[in-house]
């Protein structure tokens, strides 16, 4: 089989693989801005054991290939609990995109002036509700294109999965593949659809950008 004849008959077979991946990543994009959130705000916290856990953290996760920590947290968390399949390869890739989320953000919030908390402080707001009101929102309009880019980075990132076990893009590709001996043409197959995925992101991150842009 050629590359066109198998991306035309194989296409109901790839939109399984391919809504098996936007869950997956949609899942765990998430959950790990919500753990690159809480991991930056340690790093900020002028708490010297709080900066040393999220230190270690990012250190383990920049130390260790991706692939490593979907294994151990798969066989890890299945061996301790019932866990299905999908949340340990959500978690793997949580834990992993987490920590580059945590620096983007932390970077982002340090880049406001310090002026703009003295300002909250002299309005009678408490620290917390500066960096809610004050901070945050201004450090996540800038930290925009660069957390455009991790999600990206996340969704190519999510076909490791297919190396325990599911059938997300990349895992029916290589077991369509291995079927029919024809590794090339399902690859290639793949490839577009991932490159149709990135074009989307990429397109939306720019609009949004834009717009973030006009309001500023």
């Amino acid at each position: 089989m050629h590359f066109f004849d198998v991306f035309i008959n194989s296409y109901d077979v790839f939109l399984d693989g391919l809504w098996i991946t936007f869950k997956l990543s949609l899942a765990s994009l998430v959950i790990a801005f919500f753990i690159g959130l809480f991991f930056a705000v340690l790093k900020i916290s002028n708490i010297r054991i709080l900066e040393r856990i999220a230190d270690a953290y990012i250190w383990i996760v920049r130390g260790t290939p991706l692939i490593v920590q979907i294994f151990i947290l798969f066989y890890g968390l299945t061996d301790i609990l019932l866990i299905p399949m999908f949340w340990a390869g959500v978690a793997g890739l949580a834990f992993h995109s987490g920590a580059y989320i945590a620096e983007i953000i932390r970077g982002a919030i340090q880049s406001i002036e310090k002026g703009q908390r003295e300002a909250g402080r002299s309005l009678g707001m408490s620290t917390s509700l500066t960096m809610r009101r004050i901070i945050l929102p201004q450090a996540f309009r800038r930290a925009v294109p660069s957390l455009g880019n991790q999600f990206i980075i996340g969704i190519k990132d999510s076909s490791l999965v297919s190396f325990i076990g599911m059938q997300d893009l990349f895992g029916v590709a290589s077991t369509m593949g291995s079927n029919s001996f024809d590794y090339l043409s399902y690859f290639f197959t793949v490839a577009v659809y991932y490159l149709f995925i990135v074009l989307v992101l990429t397109v939306l991150v720019n609009r949004i950008e834009k717009r973030l842009a006009v309001s500023d």
